[in-house]
């Protein structure tokens, strides 16, 4: 049996389809209020911050994803997110189970490097912090070689259905909107999107590979890295809009965060769109060449098929 920690995001729904198309009928999909994405998926209702649940849930996998998402409060993320990655990596060692961890790219500098499996953490605020932390309690799991353990790291999604991200937010859904897009603090920089497809299928050939385990590894993206000059241009006109779009500056961003809580939660992230962005997934196309990375244009424009048939 293969188990979802943290079934109901847009990662985990892809990730429930793929493993079912792909590598198993028998998966169970957990998280406080679980539903099936394929018919014959089993649910269980657990709550990951209870040992005891999230000890349950687990049992009689063979491997666990942990997807697990919290709202962008840091607070929140630094009172419950290790706690329930702590209950899970506990259940797993009970279990005997193989434990894939999907993560972010919140603890790597906010700078123009290439980003590697080897970049060193360099968190930046609180969340940054809260992800450092929370990768290094894997990597100490993975150390002490009891149970087979990964890491699937991602950068910024793009994507279909209800992907949340900068830029689905502030581009995609404002153009499906009619409205004009707009842009995180300069439209110069490069940027590495992964969609998010991409990165649930991804995840899901790392956990069915068992030499994969006891690595880190970053899921693949378009070797292409836009400006969000030319995304806006290239969605715009996948999606037949007016290519026009407003930058909004770090500054007005900060004094916006004296007057909203959502605006002064996502601050800390603002220098990562002053810098290029530049993410590395070669050790991924590598191992896994026949692994189809889905380029920008495909993505946009099956997001656009998906508005039509809405």
């Amino acid at each position: 049996m293969q188990i979802i920690l943290g079934a109901n995001g847009q990662i985990a729904t892809e990730l429930a389809r793929t493993l079912h198309q792909h590598h198993t009928g028998d998966l169970r999909l957990v998280s406080r209020n679980p539903r099936k994405v394929n018919q014959d998926d089993t649910v269980m209702a657990a709550n990951l911050l209870d040992a005891g649940q999230t000890t349950e849930a687990v049992k009689g996998s063979r491997i666990v994803y942990f997807t697990a998402g919290l709202p962008p409060d840091s607070t929140l993320r630094e009172e419950k997110f290790p706690v329930m990655l702590k209950n899970a990596l506990q259940a797993c060692r009970i279990a005997g189970a193989s434990f894939a961890y999907f993560d972010n790219t919140y603890m790597y500098p906010q700078n123009s490097q290439i980003q590697t499996e080897e970049t060193p953490f360099a968190p930046v605020g609180r969340k940054g912090r809260v992800r450092a932390a929370m990768a290094s309690m894997v990597l100490e799991e993975m150390g002490r070689g009891e149970i087979p353990v990964l890491i699937a790291r991602a950068p910024e999604f793009y994507g279909p259905g209800k992907t949340q991200s900068f830029t689905n937010t502030l581009i995609i859904d404002r153009l499906k909107a009619g409205k004009r897009p707009l842009v995180p603090v300069r439209d110069d920089t490069r940027r590495t999107l992964i969609w998010t497809p991409d990165a649930s299928r991804g995840l899901a050939t790392l956990g069915n590979a068992p030499d994969a385990y006891g690595q880190t590894w970053h899921l693949p993206c378009c070797g292409d890295r836009p400006t969000y000059k030319t995304f806006v241009d290239m969605a715009s006109r996948i999606f037949g809009r007016t290519s026009s779009y407003s930058v909004i500056g770090k500054w007005p961003l900060i004094l916006a965060g004296i007057f909203s809580k959502q605006v002064r939660e996502i601050r800390e992230l603002l220098p990562r769109y002053e810098q290029d962005n530049l993410f590395d997934s070669t050790k991924f196309k590598r191992r896994f060449p026949e692994f189809s990375v889905t380029i920008y244009e495909e993505g946009l424009d099956l997001i656009r098929k998906e508005w039509r048939d809405e």
